[in-house]
């Protein structure tokens, strides 16, 4: 009862201390402090990490931050039904046994080493992701991981070796969602952010394959580094193999028999779905769907499969009926609402900008350390506010300081483009980590210890490569 209490009590007192080191009545003192609040519960797990995400709706108005109406409809934020609708689809794919069916064939492809399987499904995440929005690759993808958690871990007789499988996969899943997005300008919302202000700007148009001619080779080395820090060094399994696999696969293949009519259906309203979100840009350009955003497509195929018959002319029984949303983990959209709160806060109180002035104020004259320090700057900053608000506040401001400097605007915007889908030590930090986070086997300080090591790692990695390559590409 002690460590709870201590736990709670410890960051109010972090937010008391913000204000006794300054003027109390500074917004960005204000907003510090419940950062600091906010993280304190949600590493340290005082409160379940959806009570947590409710603070901003009590604290902004009280301290002047955002008005409650404004607070509040940031848990109603677009991205959170995008959730929801891909929890959905993912509750339709496990109710039928659709996502046991996948994982089996993808353990039969990989063979029988653990860490060959942890490989074999970050690869196909992350391919995903390079055509698909990286949250709904990973809502697709987190209940396989799941399969292939629970089917394999009770078949490794070393515990330690057991869990390191699991931690590594759900990690793996989430890690190789954010990298593989970032190879297109489709892959994560950030891109997409880049390319429109670029245009805005009138600055020289990003084309989609010059950002994938760009992207591909780093996204291989990212890919690679975390692949290898994730499971041969922070989550190594010992066992080479696991004996019998093989077999057992087989046998549960054939267990499951023949697709039935339920399975069948699910499958072709993922891929349909799968289909929308990768032909949307084209889709958008029709008169009347101007509008279509993943989101709508997310709610589409959620409302699809309350109406879909799981049998022919058994509209009775569709494949999923309000009881299967009992599964839905409802404190992660929560926890985003919480997440987005945030952003807006530091929007509002104009803390991301007093960064972009100091940095334009600062001493630095090489380009490296300019663009090593933007990108840092980016990767620890979407730990904790939305990667989709950073750049959208941060680009422009980017601009500015790449012509103080007199290097052009796209040496700074492209790593920090970059580096804001490289957060990896908090759930909120992308959408990816929240979605693993909401299958509830992975720890705050599991994925906090390797996502530090990763981040450090990405932000060297990506400062090299934009600093050497990125005027071959873009000039």
């Amino acid at each position: 009862m002690s460590q709870q209490l201590l736990k709670l009590l410890f960051g109010p007192i972090l937010f008391g201390l913000c204000l006794l080191i300054g003027d109390a009545n500074e917004p960005q003192l204000k907003m510090l402090g419940c950062l600091l609040w906010m993280l304190s519960w949600w590493i340290t797990n005082a409160l379940p990490v959806g009570v947590t995400a409710l603070l901003p709706i009590l604290v902004f108005p009280l301290l002047g931050i955002l008005d409650l109406k404004s607070t509040s409809a940031n848990y109603a934020n677009p991205i959170i039904y995008l959730f929801f609708g891909g929890f959905i689809l993912g509750l339709a794919i496990e109710k039928w046994n659709l996502h046991k069916r996948i994982a089996l064939n993808i353990i039969n492809l990989s063979g029988d080493k653990p860490s060959k399987i942890v490989l074999g499904t970050m690869l196909a995440t992350a391919l995903l992701s390079m055509w698909i929005s990286n949250t709904a690759t990973t809502v697709m993808m987190l209940p396989i991981g799941l399969s292939v958690a629970a089917l394999l871990g009770t078949k490794i007789d070393d515990k330690k070796s057991a869990s390191n499988f699991k931690v590594s996969l759900l990690l793996g899943i989430a890690f190789a969602a954010n990298i593989g997005g970032i190879t297109t300008l489709i892959g994560t919302p950030p891109n997409l952010v880049l390319a429109g202000l670029v245009d805005e700007y009138q600055l020289t148009s990003i084309s989609f394959a010059s950002w994938f001619l760009f992207a591909l080779p780093l996204v291989t080395i990212l890919f690679i580094i975390v692949f290898t820090i994730n499971s041969m060094l922070m989550y190594p399994m010992r066992l080479k193999k696991i004996e019998g696999v093989k077999t057992m696969i087989k046998a549960e293949i054939s267990g499951l028999g023949k697709m039935q009519a339920g399975e069948i259906r699910i499958a072709i309203l993922m891929l349909a779905a799968a289909v929308l979100w990768i032909t949307r840009t084209q889709l958008s350009k029709i008169p009347g769907l101007e509008s279509l955003s993943d989101t709508a497509i997310a709610i589409l195929a959620a409302i699809s499969a309350f109406i879909i018959p799981s049998k022919p002319k058994k509209w009775n029984k569709p494949l999923l009926d309000w009881n299967d949303t009992k599964k839905l983990p409802w404190g992660i959209l929560l926890l985003f609402g919480g997440g987005i709160s945030i952003a807006k806060g530091m929007e509002q109180t104009e803390m991301v900008q007093l960064i972009g002035e100091w940095i334009s104020k600062s001493e630095l004259q090489h380009p490296f350390l300019l663009i090593l320090l933007i990108c840092a700057l980016a990767v620890f900053l979407t730990e904790v506010m939305s990667n989709v608000a950073l750049v959208a506040v941060f680009i422009p401001i980017s601009f500015v300081i790449a012509q103080n400097f007199n290097i052009p605007e796209l040496s700074l915007a492209i790593p920090l483009t970059i580096g804001a889908s490289c957060a990896f030590m908090f759930p909120i930090s992308t959408p990816p980590n929240a979605v693993v986070f909401s299958s509830g086997y992975i720890k705050m300080g599991q994925m906090a210890r390797l996502g530090i090591i990763l981040n450090i790692l990405c932000i060297l990695v990506i400062t090299c490569y934009c600093y050497f390559f990125q005027d071959f590409f873009f000039g």
